[in-house]
């Protein structure tokens, strides 16, 4: 039994240059009632109850489950309850990434990723400013104990693993002197 294209969500997304355009068919009796709504928040809920989301990514995983323009309400709403927050989000990210040993260049690269706006994310990482250097002090220690690598090629090995790990080379040179 198939259903009509008027009662499908029929929903197409085109990711470019931070934005989320969704174009698509849905079943507008469902929003009279606001059964929509308040089925996308509970939905938006159910995420934020796990884990902190970005704006952005809370609308990729509503939009297969209403048409844009109520995701977006409910998106605001949620903001402006204080209940989804970008600079909570960034702050938890930050947190997370930095207790992990990541460093500051893949941090900055999931940033992009969740569409996080610079100022939330110039302030989000101040906090851990001063403290990259002793991070990448840190993890490579670990991985390769505590004495300093003996010839360039020990020296790019070590090097390639804190540029994995989302370090840039000034943070290994720096505690290397």
């Amino acid at each position: 039994m198939t259903q009509s294209p008027s009662n499908k969500l029929n929903h197409l997304i085109d990711i470019k240059y931070n934005t989320l355009n969704i174009k698509g068919n849905y079943d507008c009796e469902q929003d009279n009632d606001g059964a929509l709504r308040k089925s996308l928040t509970d939905r938006a809920h159910g995420y934020l109850v796990r884990r902190e989301h970005s704006a952005w990514e809370l609308c990729r995983k509503l939009k297969d489950h209403g048409p844009f323009a109520v995701v977006e309400q409910v998106i605001r709403q949620l903001q402006d309850r204080g209940e989804q927050s970008d600079t909570r989000f960034a702050e938890m990210l930050c947190r997370s990434r930095f207790n992990r040993g990541k460093g500051p260049v893949k941090l900055l690269h999931e940033f992009k990723e969740h569409r996080i706006d610079s100022e939330i994310i110039s302030a989000a990482m101040s906090e851990y400013e001063d403290r990259w250097t002793e991070l990448a002090k840190l993890v490579r220690s670990k991985k390769f104990g505590d004495d300093l690598p003996g010839s360039l090629q020990e020296w790019s090995r070590q090097a390639r693993f804190l540029q994995q790990r989302g370090f840039s080379t000034s943070h290994f040179e720096r505690y290397e002197e």
